[in-house]
């Protein structure tokens, strides 16, 4: 089994005031990654996470949403770095997402012949009403009716039957937010965890975005993330924090 990260966006933040709710982090500028994973299994390859829309890749210099404090550039579309590895989107077996907001699943879309593996109250949040009035839906509006497995209650997902990829529920920043525990042959186990912890402060310090489904929940689900990463033995990936990113072995290189 391998595990590639690529790169799908950098996003430089003004103001990540909003990614706290104790007003310790106004005022202050920090660079961000927004990764997408391949994981090549035996069984089937499994990507976790779409990052922006690579639409983006052709905007010169960038985009800057509107009323918001932050700056995204995508330098190479997720399309051309899977053709280095021989693969077209219609190849990906699995699709899965540690939430549904539009820097995880920017290029969603393109899977849709994917089996989508999505924890029930994400998937009900992302097609409500509220999201189709807010236009959310337009950037992963081909899943609606794609091969989907739902996580439901307090399940765990075995993506290929063997426990080497199990997806987790952590809800907090999303109702259904997830994490995702790979277990590699030489590097011992990855945990991938979504926006659990946006911050390299964040994770010491339990700090919760303003803007989160449920700040309850989130912490929650940080204590119980803690435990899977102590009881695993889990090399911890906080996946906007560009250190863990750069750590991991730079793309076409995989881990293994």
């Amino acid at each position: 089994m391998k595990l590639y990260a690529m790169d799908c966006g950098h996003v430089q933040f003004s103001d990540v005031d909003s990614l706290v709710d104790d007003g310790s982090m106004k005022g202050i500028a920090r660079a961000f990654i927004d990764p997408c994973y391949l994981i090549r299994h035996p069984k089937g390859d499994l990507l976790w996470d779409t990052g922006f829309s690579e639409s983006i890749a052709d905007m010169p210099g960038g985009m800057s949403p509107k009323g918001a404090p932050v700056h995204v550039e995508v330098p190479k579309k997720l399309t051309a770095q899977l053709r280095e590895l021989g693969l077209a989107p219609a190849d990906i077996d699995y699709l899965s997402f540690s939430h549904m907001h539009f820097d995880h699943a920017g290029n969603a879309n393109l899977f849709a012949g994917a089996t989508w593996i999505v924890d029930a109250d994400e998937r009900a949040a992302a097609f409500s009403d509220e999201a189709r009035q807010r236009g959310d839906v337009a950037a992963y509006s081909a899943l609606e009716h794609a091969k989907t497995v739902l996580i439901e209650g307090n399940d765990t997902n075995d993506v290929f039957g063997d426990g080497t990829v199990t997806i987790h529920q952590a809800p907090g920043h999303t109702p259904g937010h997830t994490v995702l525990l790979l277990k590699t042959a030489k590097s011992g186990a990855v945990l991938l965890t979504g926006d659990l912890w946006h911050l390299r402060e964040s994770r010491e310090r339990h700090l919760v975005p303003s803007y989160n489904f449920s700040r309850e929940q989130t912490l929650e689900s940080m204590r119980r993330v803690e435990a899977l990463a102590k009881e695993s033995n889990a090399r911890v990936i906080r996946q906007h924090v560009p250190e863990d990113f750069a750590a991991l072995p730079a793309f076409p290189a995989p881990l293994e």
